[in-house]
C-alpha cells in the first residue's frame, strides 16, 4: 500500500482525539491498546472492504486508526519498550498510537515507594495513595517523526477536560518511535499488520 498524498498538518492530532474518545467510551481499567495509523485515502483505494468495516468511508479523517488488539500482560514502563521494539509495521502504516492507563503520583509521594520489595507491592502502595491521579494517556507518532498526545484524568472524566499537545507524553512517544526503527533479528512482517483479519478492529463511533 503506497501512500499517494501528503497528510494535512492536523492529521495526527485528529487521530489521537478520535482514539481517545473511542477508548474512553469503554470506560476505565482497560489494558494497553495499540493502533496502526493508515492514510484513509490509501485504505479506501487499496482495501475498500476493510475501510467500510472501519467506517473510513470518506476523507474527513485523514488517518484511520486500526486496532491491533491489547498488548499482552500487564506491561509496566520498563517492559513496554521491549515489547514495542519487537514490532515491525508494513510500509502502508504511516504511524501508530498507544492508549494506556497509569497511576501518577506527585514528586513528593514517590519517595515513600522505595520500600516496596516487588512490583505488585509497588502497584498496591501507589494505588492506595490518596494523592494519586489515575490517567489515560494516548501517544501517537508518525513514521516521519511527528508526535502528539492526549491525557484524561479519571477525576475529570469529561471530553472538555482532556489535555492535548505535542510534548504532553514525550516518553511514550519516544518508545513508540522505536517501532519504526530498523529491527535486528525480527523477520519482516512479524509484528502487527493491517490485514483486516482481526476481530479487534476499531469501529468508529
Amino acid at each position: 500500500m503506497e501512500s499517494v498524498g501528503i497528510l494535512p498538518p492536523d492529521a495526527l492530532s485528529r487521530a489521537v482525539i478520535e482514539i481517545e474518545k473511542h477508548v474512553s467510551g469503554a470506560g476505565w481499567d482497560q489494558p494497553a491498546q495499540l493502533f496502526a495509523l493508515v492514510p484513509t485515502e490509501d485504505l479506501l483505494r487499496a482495501e475498500p472492504q476493510l475501510a467500510a468495516q472501519l467506517g473510513a468511508d470518506d476523507l474527513s479523517q485523514p488517518l484511520t486508526p486500526v486496532a491491533q488488539g491489547e498488548l499482552p500482560g500487564v506491561l509496566e514502563d520498563e517492559h513496554l519498550a521491549d515489547a514495542l521494539a519487537r514490532i515491525e509495521w508494513p510500509d502502508g502504516v504511516s504511524g501508530c498510537a498507544l492508549a494506556i492507563e497509569r497511576i501518577v503520583l506527585p514528586a513528593g509521594a514517590e519517595a515513600g515507594l522505595s520500600d516496596a520489595d516487588t512490583d505488585a507491592e509497588l502497584a498496591r502502595m501507589a494505588g492506595s495513595d490518596p494523592r494519586r491521579h489515575e490517567v489515560r494517556m494516548v501517544a501517537a507518532v508518525l513514521r516521519e517523526g511527528d508526535r502528539f498526545g492526549a491525557v484524561r484524568l479519571r477525576s475529570h472524566d469529561e471530553d472538555s477536560a482532556v489535555l492535548t499537545g505535542i510534548d504532553l507524553v514525550p516518553t511514550l512517544c519516544e518508545v513508540l518511535s522505536l517501532t519504526f526503527e530498523p529491527s535486528t533479528g525480527v523477520p519482516p512482517g512479524a509484528g502487527p499488520g493491517v490485514d483486516g483479519s482481526s476481530d479487534d478492529e476499531e469501529n468508529r463511533p
